[in-house]
């Protein structure tokens, strides 16, 4: 089972496992946090949700095997249904993260309402490496949380970086030992248990509204593009460089 999912104490909980794969993620995982986080938001009973991974790896993101197979098509693929739902929840979304967090590992954090990273996280965002454009609304929100030049590094370059200098940029609250991350996310996402629940929904909402029209033309707009991008030759020398362990050589395109 790669994703574990249940209710206790009021907070849902999202676990991606599959530590065997880094975490990496398919269509069907997508498909399994959708229903998860539908469900959580309808259960009267959830006040928050908590997404996590395995010890040392939150995601390695796409499962680029699978990805390739199932291409994103269209709104309605696995996915875009994801990135919906998790934008659309109306509940707090706690995130505890230790290791890796590339690619939409690091751009759903972006969605989340409380983000907690551990000492050893690495965040990344190589879509450019890949051939491909940013994701999930990350090409506003990241140069809005961190400025155009820092943004060129995490977005253009690549560049990995450190929960701390997630912490810095706005994406996270804090860092905390890896054996810690967790434990401290869980009681954040239980303090919704003592609050009334109606007036942290339309709190949510109300901090949400000024820019998610905009951001939800970000994310469609985002979206045609990447599915372009993934049929490009600059891609695909990019997947295959992957499969066959090398570095992409990008110098033949203009």
């Amino acid at each position: 089972m790669t994703i574990r999912t249940g209710v206790v104490d009021g907070v849902a909980t999202i676990e991606i496992a599959r530590p065997e794969k880094k975490n990496a993620l398919t269509m069907a995982m997508y498909d399994a946090m959708t229903d998860a986080i539908e469900a959580a938001g309808s259960d009267p009973a959830v006040r928050a949700l908590l997404i996590t991974g395995q010890p040392g790896v939150f995601t390695s993101g796409n499962d680029l095997e699978d990805f390739m197979q199932r291409p994103p098509a269209g709104p309605d693929s696995s996915v875009f249904r994801f990135m919906r739902a998790l934008e659309a929840c109306e509940k707090p979304v706690v995130a505890a993260v230790t290791g890796a967090a590339v690619g939409i590992g690091t751009t759903m954090l972006l969605h989340c309402d409380f983000v907690f990273v551990s000492d050893e996280a690495r965040l990344a965002m190589p879509f450019v490496g890949l051939g491909l454009v940013p994701e999930y609304g990350s090409s506003l929100l990241i140069p809005r949380l961190m400025g155009h030049v820092k943004a060129a590094e995490k977005l253009l370059l690549g560049d990995p970086f450190t929960g701390a200098d997630a912490v810095d940029c706005g994406i996270a609250n804090a860092v905390l030992p890896a054996s810690e991350v967790l434990p401290h996310a869980r009681r954040v996402a239980e303090r919704f248990n003592h609050l009334a629940p109606s007036a942290v929904r339309e709190s949510k909402r109300l901090m949400k509204a000024p820019q998610r029209e905009l951001l939800q033309q970000v994310i469609a707009t985002e979206a045609e593009l990447f599915g372009q991008r993934l049929r490009s030759p600059e891609a695909r020398e990019a997947f295959q460089a992957f499969f066959e362990k090398r570095k992409p050589d990008f110098t033949k395109f203009q």
